[in-house]
């Protein structure tokens, strides 16, 4: 963080466009994703690179121009595109995914913390939910005490637990095929392309589209750049490239030493740490990456719980959305009451995983439905981008999205080939009931992202309208 003095005299404080970087890279990327497409092995790069061609760059772009010259977030972007009841729609989804995202999020972090004291336990329900409900409320009190705290924890976060073990399986995953080992995967260029069988075999795609949502989350801090049209699309320029090389490369070398059909979507990162440490006899390092590895998962989350809840208090304060008690903030300036609303919704999510026999099945499900909901807000989003270009022209925009009609028609398509691809069971779970999968992720999707807004809408009252607080604007 830096400052400059203001005419007052007092210092006022920005934080550095690297500092964002971080923060958006730490939310977006982590080494969680990477069991997922390691099951394609070489085919990965091409899973990876297709969704961030489609998607990425068009959200990055798009939100880059959007953050420059409307501050406020998505809300305020979809409320002067579109309308204000859009715009509450777009900022509640961004914050209602996150209502799914929490669980999945965690599981992972229960499953890798499990290689520390017991690897048995990555897949027993019972300990995965007891450690998702303990986690989430234990960041709730870290998040309440403001988003310098959140910055700096989330920044390192990033360092220590994704970008450095990140390093490490690279350079363990070439010493291995050094040594003459072969790759449980394929590398040869018959298997640069995931094998078509049918339909099903894209749906793993959907995961990708919710690996790379993000980008435009942290545009609700823009106004702590001290040059925001420079600074914003800077920093969006920084996170992409460290967003792709953190998915990308541990995928493969996961898919080099961790057999497909033995991978865990929730501790595949672990078994692939576990298999090189044992293979170089340092097996006792395994508990160290483990921490790590949870340091970052928590620096994220911590970076979701202060975005979206952010925009969405002031939206539902300046126009009365929301009932106070859930707008009320803490001495901190921060959204407590509506964080611990949010917890006691994930604490009955959480619970799925002991119920749900296969902890993979429930991560995926939640995983599923975490992608649905935020991507009704990528489309409003692209929407309204192209017609505050149209209607708005000459208001005053730190940066301009180069063809921004074209990013925005991409970002959209994809986001609804991608939405209609979710409701398609995948083959790795192609013993169930096809018609419950559906119904399934289409309840989940409905009544988070659509109903509950709705009836916040239909229902308020004028005394909900209240000012807002000067420090939420911090």
């Amino acid at each position: 963080m830096t400052s400059t003095m203001s005419k007052a005299g007092t210092a006022t404080k920005y934080m550095s466009w690297v500092t964002l970087a971080l923060m958006t890279t730490s939310s977006v990327a982590s080494l969680r994703a990477a069991p997922t497409m390691a099951v394609y092995g070489l085919a990965c790069v091409f899973l990876y690179l297709l969704p961030a061609l489609l998607f990425l760059l068009p959200t990055a772009f798009v939100a880059a121009e959007l953050a420059s010259g409307w501050t406020g977030g998505v809300y305020k972007w979809v409320g002067e595109g579109l309308s204000q009841p859009m715009g509450f729609l777009a900022v509640w989804c961004q914050f209602a995914m996150t209502i799914f995202y929490y669980p999945s999020l965690l599981a992972y972090v229960a499953s890798t913390f499990a290689y520390i004291i017991n690897p048995s336990l990555a897949a027993n329900g019972l300990y995965v939910a007891i450690v998702i409900i303990t986690i989430y409320w234990v960041a709730v009190f870290v998040s309440s005490q403001g988003t310098k705290t959140v910055a700096g924890l989330s920044s390192m976060g990033l360092i220590i637990g994704t970008l450095i073990p990140g390093a490490l399986l690279v350079v363990l995953g070439f010493v291995f095929l050094g040594q003459g080992n072969p790759s449980a995967a394929p590398m040869d260029a018959g298997h640069l392309f995931p094998a078509w069988t049918g339909l099903a075999s894209l749906v793993l795609i959907v995961n990708n589209f919710l690996s790379y949502a993000g980008m435009e989350m942290n545009a609700v801090h823009v106004s702590s750049l001290k040059d925001p049209g420079k600074e914003y699309p800077k920093a969006m320029a920084l996170a992409v490239g460290l967003v792709l090389m953190i998915f990308i490369v541990p995928a493969v070398v996961i898919s080099w030493v961790v057999p497909s059909k033995n991978l865990s979507l929730t501790a595949g990162v672990m078994q692939a740490f576990d298999g090189f440490f044992n293979h170089f006899h340092i097996g006792f390092l395994t508990p160290v990456l483990g921490i790590m590895l949870v340091a970052a998962a928590l620096g994220g989350m911590l970076t979701w719980l202060a975005g979206p809840s952010k925009g969405l208090l002031l939206i539902g304060r300046k126009e009365g959305y929301l009932p106070p008690i859930l707008t009320r903030v803490n001495k901190h300036g921060v959204q407590q009451n509506m964080l611990v609303a949010q917890g006691v919704v994930t604490t009955l999510l959480a619970l799925l995983y002991a119920f749900i026999p296969d902890v993979s099945s429930a991560y995926w499900i939640l995983s599923v439905i975490t992608t649905q909901v935020y991507l009704i807000m990528y489309v409003l989003m692209f929407v309204a981008a192209i017609r505050l270009r149209r209607n708005q022209p000459d208001h005053p925009r730190g940066y301009r999205a180069p063809a921004l009609v074209a990013l925005c028609g991409l970002g959209t398509a994809a986001s609804i080939a991608a939405f209609l691809i979710g409701f398609v069971p995948p083959s790795q779970y192609g013993s169930g009931n096809a018609l419950s999968y559906v119904l399934l992720i289409g309840a989940g999707m409905g009544v988070v992202g659509l109903l509950v807004p709705y009836l916040f809408m239909r229902f308020r009252k004028p005394g909900w309208k209240t000012d807002v607080p000067q420090e939420a604007l911090a």
